[in-house]
This record gives C-alpha cells, structure tokens and sequence, in this order.
C-alpha cells in the first residue's frame, strides 16, 4: 500500500516512550518491549506491506495507555527490518507521512488500532519561509556540537544541495536540544512557516545556552589555572624562605606548630584537635581564604593559655599590706581576699572564689580589682560588660562565619596568657538581652565553679578550664542582675564613703596620685584638712569620691600654673578660702536640719545614689472636702505610704486626741520640698505620719530628731535599708537623735564610729514610740 495515499485506512498502531517519529526518517531504530507493542508489530509484518503507525505518548510513566494518554498526531511508516532479541524486538523503519489518528482501539488479537488521515503541509507565505530557511541554516553553523550529531548524508544536504524548508524541520527536530512536547508540537504545526518559527527559536534558545556554557567554563578554567598558579608560586616562595632560613611573617609553619605541640604540655585533646586541623590546612591552596582561616584558627588554639600560671603570693601580711596601701577602709573586701588565700594555703589548692562587688558608683570597685591582682602577684585582666546585648560577646563566634573571633572571655586569657589571672567583669548589671540572645545567661557557665572547668567557647570549640580564673563581678544595682546569676555570685557591698573616709583617702591617695600627675613636689603644694572638708562638703555630691579627685586636681592645675606665672613662689597652701578662689562659688549646701521647732514638719531621711540626705517633710489641712494632696515629684510607693499614714491616723483619731470632724471638713495637703527631684519608696511612711499628727494636733516636731522607717495600717515600724548613708547625713546635717525601726538593730553594729558617737539611735517598734520622742507634749 502507498504511504502517500490520503485514503482512510485502520492499521496496527504503535505507541512509543520519549520518542517522536518525524515523516522522511530513513532506517531509524526503534526497541519495543511492551507485549501489545509486540503484537502491533507481529500484525503489521503479516500483512504484505508492513505498515505501521507510529505515535507518542504523553506521560512516560504511563504502562496501559489509554485515548487521553496519547497524542492524535502520528507518523505512517514501513518496518524495513525485523529483530527478535528475545526480551525485546528490535525493528527499523522508515518515516512516511503525517497522519491524524482516528477512532483509536483495542484490538481483540492484543494489540491497538487506529484510523489513519494523511495531513498535508500548508505553504502560506514563501517568502517568509525562503527567509526562515535561510536564517536556520546560517544560525545552525554557530552550533557545532548540533552540525556534528547530524550523519554526513543530511550535512551535504543542507548546506550544498538545497533542501525542501517543510523536510528541513523534520530534518533538524530529531537532534535539537528541546523536550518531546516540543517535537510533538512540530510534527503536529502543518503550516511550514510556523513549523520553521519554532525550530528557529529552539536553535537561538541553544547558541544562548551554548554562550553561556562557554562563558562559565572559561571562568572556572581559569580559577582553576589561577588556582594552581597559585600554588605553585606559594611552594616556590616557600622553599625560598626555607633555603633562607626565613619563616612566613608572623605565621609558623606545620612542622614548626607540631614541634611546639610536642615540646608543651598541651592537652591531648587539644593537640589532635590542631593536627586535625593542620592537616586540612595543608590540603587547602595557602592564597585561600580558607587557609587563611583555618591557621588563625590553629594560632588561636595555640596561643590561649592552657598550662602557663603565675605563682600566688601566699604571704598574708604582705597581700594585706598591700591592699591597705591601694584603698583605705573596705574592709569586708580585703578580709575575703585574706581568707581566700588563708584557706589555699592550707589546702594546696581551692578552687577561685566568684565575687561580686556591688554599691554606688566611684567607691573604687574596679580599682580594687586591680589592687587584688598585685596582691595576689597575678597578672589582671578588664572585660568591660556595659551595653553589651549580643550573646556571641561572650561565647564567641562560629567558625563558620567570616571574620568570627573569640568571645571576651577567652580573648582575655589570650591576652594574659596564663591560666589563673585576675579577671575583672566590670558592670555586669549593664548587660542587655536583644534579638541576638542574651548575654547574662550565657554567663551562667562562666560564673558557675560546678560549670566553668569545661566553658564551651563557640569559636575555639574544645572545652576550656576556667576555675583557676579568680573572677570579680561589679555592680551598681543588684535588681539589674538576674536571679540565676545572682545566686552563683559572692556579693560583698561597697558602701558609700563617710565624710572621714573621704578625707583619709583625698590625705594619704588622691592628693599624692595628682600631685605625681602634675609634675610637682609635696613641699610644693600642700592642703588643710578644712580645705579638704569644704572640696567634699560644697562642691561634690557623690557616694564615692571621682568628683572630689578631679576638683583636687583642678586645684593643683591652677597651682601649677601660679608657680610658674610667679617666680617668687615657692609654696602654696590650699585653705578653705584658696578653695573657692581656684574653683570659684560652693556648687552645693549641705542640707541643713530645721532652725527651729514647727508644727508639722517632720525631718526624715532618705538613701540616694549620692549618698543620704536628710528629708523634710511638710503637712498642713485647710478647709475642703478631705481629701488628701500630695505634691513634691512623689513615685507610686511614696504616694501610697502617705495614705496608708493618714489612713492610720484617721482611725486612731482618739487615740491622738483628735477631732474626727477635721477630716471630713478640710483637705490634708503633704509636700516633700525639692519638687523638681524625683522621690520614691516606703521609708519616709513614719516620718509622714508624725508630721500629720503634729500638724492635726498643733503640737511642734523636736527640730533635733530625724526618723526613717515603713508604716503600716496598724501603726507598725518596717525595717529599711541604707541606714549607714542615713545616718551618715543626719550627722552632717547637725542632728542629734536618729529613730530607726527595731529590727534595723543588727545594722547598727555596721555604723561608722563617727555616727554611733555623734548620734542619739533610738529604736521604734511603732509610731507611738516616734511620736513620743519627736512631738513636745
């Protein structure tokens, strides 16, 4: 039968997987394996003139294919040659014409059939083909891996004899880089100009393909070369150096790492984990960043202290000789260190305390820490905490990160290069917590002696043994510091500095430390202890005494500059009067008790971070609707102690012989002068409610008395805290009697002799006992 015929004819329909059979192929191969293909075979070979049609199938996937799963164009073809190979058959044919697939079906005998149409090509435009065929053959010569799949046969063809435009996309579409619905598409578009369109743009998607292949072999071609230009100059240099004797600068090489590895007592697993790490640098190209890293790495290993210390100076009177030299008072301080060194004496070896010290700023925490270093003969280190709120500060980067380091802690052992220094946390209350996690918590395991002997650093990864560290914390608030590393810390409190202490540390510390500072001689400059009281008491205002030494050197500025201005002048001594020529007018007043006694004005005292100072608080009624007015910038807390006073003296008007009508027919108005300066907490509750009994009662406040202490509903004295800062102020402020809660008796004992001396303490259990030494009856 011819294949050119358009009659309708049924014969035996094979369908195929990723494989499209294009009109005009000659003797191409075909493998079928399924058994109705088989049998689809068998059939057309029986008849004489061994017709097939030949279709694809949609999804590969698919065994059982049914009409949905194939197309409806295909190709009518001739079996040329026939080969059983006993799992498969193996056959050639040749492509014949375009056919449309009708009224497809499974035949009885095994195998499908299908009504065949011939569909003829459509020539509508042959200029814009002769145009097309042109531009493909000339686009297909800048492909030459496609020109080479082509068999010698179809070359000559196209580019000496000429070819039919519809046989040449039949031609090409078997060996164009594309996928089998785009071959399909081909073998179904009739119309050749459209036909030629879609393997133009197939051809031009392949040379943008091929451009880009090309331009990304070339760059890794030549990173490779560079690569290995590379290499070969680094082995070169490196056997120059070697010829000379000369090391690379600032880097030690492997047999040099290695040789310091076995001549030192580094752990075991630290030494397997830098020749690990050695022998991936020696596979790495040396100009590589990772080699680059990786040695920093292996030098940080190298350099963090794991066997160096320092020997302790156990002689005690020496180490408290020297810590009384450095700071005067602080002596809970000093006689932890004492007994720290007492006890490791004693047993040859304890494990570093975690001391915490914590109080107002400018009493010479952080100095102390470095007075303890030279006491102890240790070698001192300051990692300052404030404001730091990115966890990695502390437990280091990751490796993995480019430009990532150690965290703080191990960047101080690398720095002091032994084992057992003095390690300084300073501010540890300023630590913040962000997005980045939180830094406080990641201090959990460098304070936890059960904890740090095995401190995981993310970038040096091996643990690290911090126990031997002696670690001091400071503070200025406890609040700040989170429970759980709070309770891993020894707190030792850094009081304010009395008035007496000032002196003596200005006397034996400041007055030296500026004098060397400034170029002078003590026979030079001199200062009174007046002029020293009058710096302290009128131009500071602080706990510790960072202002007084700066006011100090101020002075001693000014002296140098008289004695060189004046030739004649030998000496200068600085006198209250001196003072206030050098730093000019008092700053500050000290603030003074009452000049007389009033009704209604109680003097209460109050814990500032300067310090104490004394507090008068003032109370009168006028008429109104009672209610209660409080004035003077009071916090939350202040304002609910002057209720629960006047609450209190409301329900024992009788008690106090007072008119319970008062309260109904007037406002009660308390004022704590200063407004402008923030107040807040429950310790001037007593002093409030013995101001508004007075005030009620018109009876006067002793002007000699100052109280403190939190008042209940039923008239009950609270303990406070600051009393040595309170009492401390009452002294300065010229009072003569203190009224403190009873339980606050145990503080006493930690007073100044200056206060208990100069001071009447009486303890209170309630109001009643406030009222009584306070108010004339």
């Amino acid at each position: 039968m011819d294949e050119n015929t358009k009659t309708k004819i049924t014969l035996p329909l094979l369908i195929t997987k990723n494989y499209v059979l294009f009109p005009g192929r000659k003797d191409e191969r075909i493998d079928v394996g399924r058994d109705f293909s088989i049998k689809a075979v068998n059939a057309s070979r029986d008849n004489n003139s061994s017709l097939l049609l030949i279709v694809s199938q949609k999804d590969s996937k698919v065994e059982v294919p049914t009409n949905d799963d194939i197309y409806t164009v295909g190709t009518l073809c001739r079996i040329v040659s026939y080969s059983d190979m006993k799992t498969y058959v193996r056959i050639r044919v040749h492509g014949g014409q375009r056919v449309k697939l009708n009224n497809v079906q499974f035949d009885p005998q095994g195998f499908y059939t299908a009504e065949s149409e011939t569909l003829e090509s459509i020539v509508s435009d042959e200029k814009n083909i002769v145009s097309l065929t042109k531009k493909i053959i000339t686009e297909i010569q800048d492909l030459p891996g496609l020109i080479n799949s082509l068999p010698r046969t179809t070359q000559t063809e196209l580019f000496n004899k000429g070819i039919d435009p519809s046989e040449l996309c039949d031609m090409l579409a078997p060996y164009l880089t594309t996928t089998d619905a785009k071959r399909q598409e081909i073998l179904e578009t009739l119309d050749v100009a459209k036909r030629l369109e879609i393997v133009l743009s197939i051809i031009e998607e392949s040379k943008q393909e091929a451009k880009i292949d090309a331009a990304i072999e070339k760059r890794v071609s030549e990173n490779v070369e560079k690569h290995q230009k590379d290499y070969i100059l680094q082995e070169k240099l490196r056997a120059i150096k070697e010829e000379l004797g000369n090391g690379e600068d600032g880097i030690e090489d492997s047999d040099a790492i290695l040789k310091k590895l076995e001549e030192n007592p580094y752990p075991e697993h630290v030494k397997a984990k830098v020749k690990a790490e050695l022998k991936r640098y020696e596979m790495m190209p040396q100009a590589s960043l990772e080699a680059s890293l990786s040695m920093s790495y292996i030098q940080t290993l190298l350099d963090v202290p794991w066997y160096q210390k320092t020997e302790d100076n156990d002689e005690i009177e020496n180490v408290r000789k020297i810590l009384d030299e450095d700071h005067h008072g602080l002596t809970k301080v000093k006689q932890r260190i004492i007994e720290y060194l007492a006890v490791k004496k004693m047993t040859g070896n304890l494990k570093a305390p975690i001391l915490c010290f914590y109080g107002p700023p400018g009493c010479g925490k952080t100095s102390l820490g470095k007075s303890i270093a030279r006491a102890l003969g240790r070698k001192f280190f300051k990692a300052s905490l404030g404001g730091i709120s990115d966890e990695a500060e502390i437990r280091g980067h990751r490796r993995t990160y480019v430009g990532s380091m150690p965290g703080r802690i191990i960047q101080g052992m690398r720095r002091v290069q032994v084992v057992n220094p003095v390690f300084l946390l300073d501010e540890i209350d300023k630590l913040a917590s962000s997005y980045k996690g939180d830094p406080a918590s990641a201090m959990l395991e460098v304070l936890d002696p059960e904890q740090n002997f095995a401190f995981n650093d993310n970038y040096l990864e091996e643990p690290y043994d911090l126990s031997n560290v002696l670690f001091i914390c400071t503070a200025n608030y406890l609040d700040n510091i989170p429970a759980p590393l709070r309770d891993r810390l020894e707190l030792i409190e850094v009081n304010s500095y009395t008035e007496i202490e000032k002196l003596e540390i200005a006397k034996n510390f400041l007055y030296k430390k500026q004098v060397e500072a400034n170029g002078l001689k003590p026979e030079q400059v001199s200062f009174t202890d007046e002029a020293y009281m009058h710096i302290i008491r009128h131009y500071t205002m602080e706990a510790g005494v960072r202002e007084l030494e700066r006011k100090i050197a101020g002075i001693i500025r000014k002296v140098v500059v008289d004695l060189l201005s004046y030739k004649t002048l030998k000496h200068i001594d600085v006198t209250p009067e001196v003072v206030e020529k050098y730093l000019g007018v008092p700053l500050f007043e000290n603030s003074k008790k009452e000049k007389s006694e009033q009704v209604g004005v109680v003097t209460g005292l109050a814990y500032t971070q300067f310090g104490g100072d004394i507090l008068p608080i003032e109370v009168t009624y006028f008429p109104g609707k009672g209610g209660l007015v409080l004035t003077g910038k009071l916090g939350d807390v202040m304002k609910e102690s002057a209720a629960i006073a006047l609450d209190y003296v409301r329900a024992n008007a009788d008690k106090y012989h007072i008119d319970s009508k008062l309260f109904a027919d007037n406002d009660i108005h308390i004022h704590v002068p200063e407004g402008a300066v923030p107040k807040d907490g429950p310790s001037a509750g007593v002093a409030i409610t013995t101001a508004i009994i007075s005030c009620l009662t018109n009876k006067p406040v002793d002007n000699n008395v100052a109280m403190t202490g939190e008042v209940t509903l039923r008239g009950r004295a609270l303990p406070i805290g600051g009393l040595r800062e309170k009492s401390l102020a009452a002294l300065r402020s010229g009072i003569k009697t203190i009224i403190v809660p009873k339980e606050n008796k145990k503080d006493i004992t930690e007073l100044p002799k200056e206060v208990t001396k100069g001071l009447n303490i009486v303890l209170m259990e309630s109001v009643d006992d406030a009222v009584k030494v306070a108010i004339k009856q």
